[in-house]
């Protein structure tokens, strides 16, 4: 059976709407016919769980059920060594991995700031998309620019770390990482500012090896969306409740675009008379509870969760891995600049 195909969603700062985009990706996929695994390790702040959370609750009201995805929310450790936090991340995640493996795609929603989950999770991607805000502020993720803003001086440490992690990627003999930069938050403004970011985007694309997609214009109906659980992608539905306009046909097509400009190929083809992932959702062992997102620091090492059963679409869960004990904060990577260098499969 082929590996599923990852797409992480990676930024280090908040704000940049990895959460909607990752949970626009899950549905679009879903609808398209794919079965599709989610994860969230940002569990403490768990903005994708709680949309996949929102998402069930609203599909207990639905005559015809909406797509879920099959989804696990992983904490960080709460070990007193560095080295065993990070030993204890990776087996969690690879847990959550090995009972995803027959999906056709995984989508992974990582924390915004640099942790050892947060590399995990890098380090696993097919696909990197970091959605970035329409600012100087926050294009100084990817690099330093210069007091004009017509420069890039050096590169930050967000854009080191992917490329360290493309580096042993391509060490280890995998294929290589196709990131890609995505713009949000556009204003519909042909600006000064829009125009000259762009150029700046361009300039670092040559330079780390990354591609640059369109992204998703500043509408309210992505907030207004997400208490329900729902996207763009389901308001075509009449039981929604959400009344259909124009400028909805046009956010859905951003949405479109994006999914266009990533060019995503399934690993493997479905077998005859499969039931597509639209059509189910899968109940995992532990349900979301306060409990299992914070354990007692005396709690035991928790049994790896027993692989998930096919279950009626209303009664999709949400399964937490839980923690161990708090990993030391990692150490931040230096600050130096990097060489042109291109990684090829």
């Amino acid at each position: 059976m082929s590996r599923p195909h990852v797409i992480v969603l990676g930024n280090e700062k908040g704000g940049s709407g990895k959460s909607t985009t990752a949970m626009h990706l899950i549905v679009t996929l879903l609808h398209d016919g794919h079965r599709v695994g989610s994860i969230d390790l940002d569990a403490r702040q768990g903005s994708l769980t709680r949309y996949v959370e929102n998402r069930k609750q609203t599909n207990a009201g639905m005559l015809v059920p909406l797509p879920q995805s099959t989804h696990f929310a992983i904490e960080r450790s709460s070990l007193d060594s560095a080295a065993e936090g990070r030993n204890d991340e990776d087996e969690r995640l690879s847990a959550a991995m090995a009972q995803l493996a027959d999906c056709d795609f995984v989508v992974i929603d990582t924390p915004g700031a640099d942790t050892s989950l947060s590399r995990l999770g890098h380090a696993l991607a097919d696909t990197l998309i970091t959605p970035l805000n329409d600012s100087f502020l926050d294009l100084d993720l990817l690099g330093r620019v210069d007091a004009d803003g017509a420069k890039i001086l050096k590169l930050s440490v967000y854009s080191e770390m992917v490329w360290e992690q493309r580096k042993a990627r391509a060490m280890r003999g995998g294929k290589p990482i196709d990131w890609v930069v995505m713009r949000s938050r556009l204003s519909s403004l042909d600006a000064k500012n829009k125009r000259d970011i762009g150029q700046l985007l361009q300039q670092l694309a040559k330079r780390i090896g990354f591609r640059v997609a369109p992204g998703f214009t500043e509408r309210v109906i992505f907030r207004e969306l997400f208490p329900r659980g729902l996207t763009l992608l389901d308001l075509s539905r009449k039981d929604t409740g959400v009344a259909w306009r124009m400028s909805h046909v046009a956010a859905r097509q951003e949405v479109r675009d994006l999914i266009d400009a990533l060019a995503l190929k399934a690993p493997a083809v479905r077998e005859p008379g499969a039931v597509p992932a639209a059509s189910i959702a899968v109940s995992a062992s532990a349900a979301l509870t306060p409990s299992a997102v914070t354990p007692p620091a005396s709690a035991q090492p928790p049994a790896i969760p027993a692989a998930p059963t096919p279950q009626p679409a209303a009664e999709n869960m949400t399964s937490v891995l839980p923690a161990q004990n708090p990993a030391a904060p990692q150490a931040e990577a230096e600050d130096g600049d990097l060489p042109l260098i291109r990684f090829s499969a």
